[in-house]
């Protein structure tokens, strides 16, 4: 029999305090891995400006490039399943490690790219190590915080995806104008090797930091430390009432599909921006050196990174999940069409078609990033154990391949047509696809669907 849920009956427990010791041991450094991990898969897109737009330097044409971009998830999809079960056995903490070793190496190795083959290979390479990643954290903190505050705890651990276009994009131009022919290296291989070698450093101080489960923090009180696990297993049961628990469930589950594709339709628009926007912009501003065009990216990722957390915040405190991931997901379909429309420059009679278009891309990119929080609530309300770890992972490299196409796309239709604008037509209407195609997800109990989340 289970253990009941509030221990604090017998030893008064400060549930605040709880999750903020939580929250300040976890959070800040799990951000911390994501903006490295992002900035370490897409610092491609300000590489490509010397890597295939400059002619002193091209070694690889656009189409090459947008291979390589999207190859990443070839190996992610491939990988991504059996490495959350191995994080299962492992644990978090360990397994976590080992991908930051190992990804960090790959990225390094990115500075040895002579042409279309080496880039692919390794884009390839570095999916295989980086799997397990990122459903990975996702699975860990369904480990920490109950589904009634996790939305926010997620959004929390997200905003790195934010900030790493934030810092990561003016970084990445700075050392590309910066460290060109430093040591006889182009500046692309100064930012492939100066921006991989913190993952390799903090996979070691993983080891330090993080704590498989609440029952092994030795920073939490004995008591704090019961009542945490107890709320956790008593969330899981409740959330499992009726739900899914087998690997096999989770593969055979509609719902599941149904999440993957409405994840594969952000997954094209977020890469696609990430990969992009410094060649987005320079479409605009093509006199704009490679910082200016970095710090000019960051603009989208600051009103990001506040809106993401406001509409997790929002969705923990009403219950409500598919609305908040719907009306996300409908803004950033209308921010690709308005940036389409400022690009097809029959704005410029009346205002600066260039600056509609660097709203349109903060629109955009609030949209999509405000999806992701709250997305990930979805799965564990009818998903629990080997089907939540697998499920998640599912979800994750499937609806990633998503991030292969859509810069496919994108490059396609610009080498086509000379133009991003249909491209953006395109992304607008995959996202609102994805926007229409969540409301179809219905909760195990829809009579309750908030106690459930709230539980």
């Amino acid at each position: 029999m289970l253990a009941s849920p509030e221990p604090s009956a017998v030893t008064p427990i400060d549930e605040a305090a709880v999750f903020r010791k939580a929250t300040l041991r976890l959070i800040p450094f799990l951000f911390l891995l994501y903006v490295v991990n992002l900035i370490d898969r897409n610092n491609i897109g300000i590489a490509k400006l010397q890597m295939v737009d400059d002619e002193r330097y091209a070694i690889l044409d656009k189409a090459a490039f947008a291979f390589g971009a999207g190859v990443f998830y070839v190996g992610y999809l491939l990988f991504e399943v059996p490495a959350n079960l191995i994080l299962m056995r492992v644990g978090a903490r360990a397994w976590i490690a080992r991908i930051l070793v190992s990804w960090g190496l790959v990225s390094a190795a990115m500075m040895f790219v002579q042409g279309p083959w080496s880039f692919a290979a390794l884009r390839a390479l570095l999916g295989v190590a980086e799997a397990g990643f990122f459903p990975g954290i996702i699975y860990y903190l369904n480990e920490w915080f109950p589904s009634r505050i996790r939305a926010r705890a997620v959004a929390q651990f997200m905003l790195g995806g934010a900030v790493a276009s934030f810092i990561g994009n003016p970084l990445s131009g700075w050392i590309l104008d910066s460290m060109d022919q430093v040591g006889g290296l182009h500046g692309w291989q100064w930012i492939f090797l100066l921006e991989g070698i913190p993952a390799i450093a903090l996979g070691f101080v993983t080891l330090w930091v993080l704590t498989d489960k609440p029952e092994h923090a030795k920073w939490l009180r004995p008591e704090e430390r019961t009542w945490l696990t107890n709320l956790i297993r008593v969330d899981r049961v409740t959330r499992a009432a009726g739900g899914k628990h087998s690997l096999a469930d989770a593969f055979l589950d509609p719902r599941v599909w149904l999440l993957i594709a409405v994840y594969f339709t952000v997954a094209m628009g977020d890469n696609s921006f990430a990969f992009y926007i410094p060649s987005f912009l320079k479409s605009q501003f093509p006199d704009w050196s490679a910082s200016r065009l970095g710090l000019l990216a960051a603009a989208p990722s600051a009103a990001a990174m506040a809106c993401m957390v406001l509409v997790g915040r929002h969705s923990d405190r009403t219950g409500e999940r598919r609305w908040h991931v719907a009306c996300s997901a409908l803004l950033a379909a209308f921010g690709w069409a308005l940036a389409s429309l400022a690009a097809s420059g029959n704005l410029n009679d009346y205002v600066d078609g260039r600056w509609v278009f660097v709203a349109a891309a903060v629109v955009t990119l609030v949209g999509m990033k405000s999806m992701l929080p709250t997305f990930w609530t979805l799965p564990p309300m009818f998903l629990s154990g080997p089907a939540a770890a697998g499920g998640i992972a599912l979800i994750n490299s499937v609806a990633n391949l998503g991030g292969m196409f859509g810069p496919n796309a994108v490059g396609w239709i610009e080498s086509t047509t000379g133009s991003y604008t249909y491209g953006y037509l395109v992304l607008a209407a995959a996202l609102l696809c994805g926007g229409l195609l969540v409301l179809r997800i219905k909760p195990p109990d829809q009579s309750r669907e908030h106690a459930i989340t709230a539980s």
